[in-house]
């Protein structure tokens, strides 16, 4: 008797027999004992391997030191947020995980239904024997300026432009680059935890030197470089005159850098051209600045005066809170400061 799983087997020993179900292996049990095995096996090659610190960093500086890397838009960004968030990024984390040796990558979907999948990405120091787990939402929807063509959608809202902006099921394409780019952004935020922190700063120093000093060594090329390029994700010659406040021909070395930086980040899917102008919209608003704040009264400052600000107070002059603005309007007054002229109000109506 025998079926899929299971098998009878009959044993004949010494005039007694023996019967037993032999299971019989199934896909499953043959595909987990093939991950066991390499992972065993992958532990066991980095034990036996162990990375040499001086020989990582000999190599990772090497590649940054690469002219072709070093300007590679996912090597390094620049985020509009602030005065700039600056960073390291996928093709860099990549390299520096490839030197680094015995580092594990994986990425496997823990969940599906139809309208997302959840992908679990890792990454793991096989010598440490560490792993940063991180689980990515990938939704199958996008959003178009119109409709599919049988006229169904998801959802529709305004955009800022007050246009409408449809949500349909995107196409395998879509999915696909999406999936792509979040699970490149996991690997590079968890991937950053397991490379030393004393290397990332000496790589970004160098990816930065070096992409000013080709800047600085053809400062036109290199402008109609970055010009070409954000001209293939729809950013205007005119968009980036605007942005920069003059005529690109004027543009520095430093800057250069920078827009290539921008660049990057909106290559990746770190940001948009929409958020960089509403970034730099936003660091135009010129706060007060410090020469133009009133500054805190030093306590020997008060002292100095202290005795005029009484005077004032106990001839009924000024009322506390008169008095306070009018002190404030050239310096701010702690609050142990304020409390003390609340004082004198205090002693002058106990005297009376």
């Amino acid at each position: 008797m025998s079926d899929n799983k299971n098998a009878l087997a009959v044993r004949q020993e010494f005039g007694a027999s023996e019967s037993s179900f032999a299971v019989v292996e199934t896909a499953s049990t043959a595909i987990a004992a093939q991950s066991k095995a390499m992972v065993e096996s992958r532990y066991i090659m980095a034990m036996r391997n162990p990375r040499n610190w001086d020989a990582v960093r000999q190599d990772l500086i090497k590649e940054c030191r690469r002219p072709s890397f070093a300007n590679n838009k996912s090597a390094y960004y620049i985020k509009p947020i602030g005065n700039g968030v600056e960073g390291l990024g996928i093709r860099f984390v990549e390299v520096a995980l490839r030197c680094m040796k015995n580092v594990l990558v994986e990425t496997t979907m823990i969940f599906e239904d139809d309208i997302k999948e959840v992908h679990r990405v890792s990454v793991t120091d096989l010598e440490a024997n560490i792993t940063y787990p991180l689980d990515v939402r990938v939704s199958k929807t996008v959003e178009r300026s119109r409709p599919n063509s049988d006229g169904s959608y998801i959802s529709v809202r305004k955009n800022s432009y007050n246009k409408d902006v449809y949500t349909v099921v995107g196409t395998d394409d879509d999915i696909l680059n999406k999936r792509g780019a979040l699970i490149s952004k996991a690997i590079r935020t968890i991937g950053l935890r397991i490379i030393p922190g004393d290397l990332c700063d000496e790589a970004e120093e160098i990816i930065k030197s070096i992409r000013l000093d080709e800047a600085a060594k053809d400062p036109d090329a290199e402008r109609r470089k970055i010009v070409d390029a954000f001209s293939d994700i729809g950013v205007t010659a005119t968009d980036l005159t605007g942005y920069l406040g003059h005529d690109l021909g004027k543009c520095s070395p430093a800057e250069i850098v920078k827009l290539r930086g921008i660049y990057g980040a909106i290559k990746d899917g770190e940001a948009t051209w929409q958020t960089v102008m509403h970034n730099e919209a936003e660091q135009q608003k010129t706060p007060a600045t410090d020469a133009a704040k009133p500054k805190i009264c030093s306590q020997e400052s008060f002292e100095k005066k202290r005795a005029g600000w009484k005077a004032a107070i106990e001839g009924g002059k000024k009322s506390v809170n008169d008095l306070i603005a009018t002190i404030e309007s050239k310096e701010l007054l702690t609050e142990d400061q304020k409390m003390e002229v609340a004082s004198w109000a205090v002693a002058k109506n106990q005297g009376e």
